[in-house]
């Protein structure tokens, strides 16, 4: 039987085509135990540019019922002389069953033309098993332990340690964090008067202090017409300090009443004739202009406007940048935590693994 596959496997030769084709299946060994493996290596030759195609199993394929494909290999090719060239690949074999089994013919395709090998044939050996004296060769064993891995222990271990170099960093950081003395801004809330209100308590000292008989004329225009100039300015938005009398009264004159802008009118060319022209009034005519300044702010006083004001600090260069110091470290500490959390679970879950 024996000279018979060998005759078998020599008789194993390229199929001749018309083209010049030629199909090999070879085997290293047609004879091997359960459990070994053989391999069959299958070559085509043909042209150089010929579009070959290789069968290829899947893992566990059977060539034939009791042989399974264990591994297909990459085609390799093989440049020939005369515009030639060898395509070849390694099928790896095996069988769990003893006996002779029949390998049918491979089959290539060649510019989509296909072709077969001769078939081979494969004798597989059972080993004799002494079912009777199972203590022949070794005696019984003990339960043994898997050994220790440092390779599939290294990971946890080095994320253990850089977990507790984390932990050891956010805890400096939150002991720096405590020390530090916080930059407390209060914010305040202040109450204002409103324009007309400030307006007229100016006006009721400039009474108090009788500046209107005094002899000092240019003193109480100077008060009078500055009480106006900002009343003008808190009430109408514009800088009437920096302006001219005529320029003041120009901007009200589309928006304040017509008659009580005559008499301020009259009021500051008054006090321009006081202050740079050394002009003397009567007492009678400083009273008047006292009362049309009046008449001027409670014709024009706003009541609905706000009378709170929210007074935000100012901080120095120095607290502005201890703020942002304790806003970063809080973020870095809040980051490191969340880090060493989610080392330290995936430490535990691959512990628990290693160790089920």
């Amino acid at each position: 039987m024996r000279n018979l596959l060998t005759i078998i496997l020599l008789a194993a030769v390229a199929l001749p085509s018309a083209a010049g084709v030629t199909v090999e299946a070879r085997i290293d060994s047609i004879e091997m135990f359960i459990g070994e493996q053989a391999h069959v290596t299958l070559t085509v030759t043909a042209g150089d540019k010929a579009n070959v195609s290789l069968p290829a199993f899947g893992e566990q394929q059977p060539v034939t019922p009791g042989v399974e494909v264990l591994d297909n290999s990459e085609v390799e090719k093989l440049p020939l002389d005369g515009g030639m060239a060898a395509y070849s690949r390694v099928y790896t074999l095996t069988s769990f069953d003893g006996k002779l089994y029949y390998l049918p013919p491979f089959a290539v395709k060649v510019d989509g033309k296909e072709y077969k090998s001769k078939s081979l044939a494969l004798k597989v050996i059972d080993v004799p098993v002494d079912t009777v004296n199972i203590d022949k060769f070794y005696g019984p064993m003990d339960v043994q332990s898997n050994p220790f891995s440092w390779q599939e222990w290294s990971r946890p271990f080095w994320l253990g340690v850089i977990m507790l170099l984390l932990v050891a960093a956010g805890c400096y950081l939150y002991v720096r964090l405590r020390t530090g003395k916080p930059v407390i801004a209060h914010i305040k809330v202040v109450k204002r008067l409103l324009p007309h209100q400030k307006a007229m308590k100016e006006i009721e000292r400039i009474k108090e202090d009788k500046m209107a008989q005094s002899e000092n004329q240019k003193e109480y225009y100077t008060r009078l017409t500055e009480t106006l100039r900002k009343y003008i300015w808190e009430r109408y938005g514009f800088n009437a300090m920096e302006m001219t009398s005529g320029e003041i009264i120009e901007r009200l004159a589309a928006t304040a009443d017509g008659s009580s802008l005559d008499e301020l009118r009259e009021l500051f060319r008054t006090a321009d004739l006081v202050k740079f022209a050394k002009y003397s009034t009567l007492i009678n005519e400083n009273d008047m202009n006292l009362v049309n300044a009046i008449e001027f702010i409670n014709s024009t006083k706003l009541e609905n406007m706000p009378t709170e004001e929210v007074v935000r600090p100012r901080l120095t260069t120095e607290e502005v940048r201890t703020v942002k110091t304790r806003r970063t470290l809080k973020i870095v500490i809040w980051a490191v935590a969340a880090a060493s959390v989610a080392i330290l679970a995936y430490v535990v879950y691959a512990v628990s693994q290693l160790l089920m």
